[in-house]
């Protein structure tokens, strides 16, 4: 319900911005955010000259209502009630699912070049996940088609992580070392 709540602002958002003509400022603010480079905001234990990605699952929180008895019936011998039984109304709220941070790797903004991002696009264009021109810019397009792809995979961010990189065939897969090396 929580979630369903929020896309239903998100989409009131949305409406108002398009309505109001501030759309630009308004998608500034839903915009993802960006890409941590190692030295800044990484997870602990990240090695030096890599950056990273974080996502983040909002906590599910559950209300409930419950009639709590106060006082029993007052019931007469014959069956009839002589006194009704109290209740009081009492409302609890749960946590369903805690709320998550998730670090992956990224590619670091200086391999982030309009030529790269290019290169992005038609990857997911190929895929039928981006329906823009191919115009080597990180847009919100861009992003949500990188959303599209990384999502049935586990990570729901419109940050390329490094992996999903590898995936498009876009950056080098590492090798393992063999001891003949």
């Amino acid at each position: 319900m929580q979630h369903r709540r929020a896309l239903i602002s998100l989409a009131a958002l949305a409406v108002s911005a398009c309505t109001a003509g501030g759309l630009q400022s308004n998608v500034d603010a839903l915009r993802e955010p960006d890409v941590f480079a190692s030295g800044g905001r990484t997870p602990p234990g990240a090695p030096p000259g890599t950056c990273w990605g974080k996502s983040v699952s909002p906590a599910v929180v559950e209300t409930v209502t419950e009639q709590i008895l106060v006082q029993p019936p007052e019931v007469s011998t014959d069956g009839s009630v002589v006194q009704p039984a109290i209740y009081k109304t009492e409302t609890l709220q749960r946590i369903v699912k805690e709320r998550r941070e998730t670090w992956f790797e990224a590619p670091c903004p200086s391999v982030l070049t309009e030529e790269f991002i290019a290169s992005v696009q038609r990857a997911l264009q190929v895929r039928k996940l981006y329906r823009g021109r191919i115009s080597g810019v990180m847009d919100a397009r861009t992003r949500a088609a990188i959303r599209r792809y990384q999502a049935p995979q586990g990570l729901d961010s419109g940050i390329l992580a490094l992996e999903t990189a590898r995936q498009l065939g876009l950056v080098a897969v590492k090798r393992e070392q063999s001891e003949d090396s």
